[in-house]
């Protein structure tokens, strides 16, 4: 029993073998699937950047922006649109029954609606 990773009979404690833990360990894992096309690309930017594929991925998601498609407002408008287009439908469904003489009027207030939203939504440009 004199080897050096075996504990002395005198009491002292032998040497540790084999790496030294890491202080933070990656214990999930996140799987993404890419085309042949996309994780070419990625390794050619790693190799580029001269990291492996993970290290670069891992680091580029922590660097990215992500900017929402549309904000509350923006989805808001987009439903109230929705809701002049029912009218609109409506509208023509009763100007084919009732005449285009009887329903002028409300379809001009439709318009003047919908070319507000269009300049509210188009004043919001990033």
């Amino acid at each position: 029993m004199t080897g050096p990773a075996k504990e002395e009979r005198n009491g002292t404690k032998s040497r540790k073998r084999g790496r030294p833990k890491k202080a933070i360990t990656r214990s999930g894992s996140l799987v993404v699937r890419l085309t042949p096309i996309e994780r070419l690309a990625i390794a050619g930017r790693a190799r580029d950047a001269g990291m492996r594929i993970s290290d670069w991925f891992r680091q580029a998601a922590k660097n990215a922006v992500v900017k929402p498609r549309l904000s509350k407002e923006e989805a808001g408008y987009l439903r109230m649109l929705s809701g002049m287009a029912n009218n609109l439908n409506q509208l023509t469904k009763l100007a084919h029954t009732a005449g285009l003489v009887s329903i002028m009027g409300n379809c001009r207030e439709l318009l003047t609606a919908v070319e507000g939203l269009i300049k509210k939504i188009g004043s919001d440009d990033r």
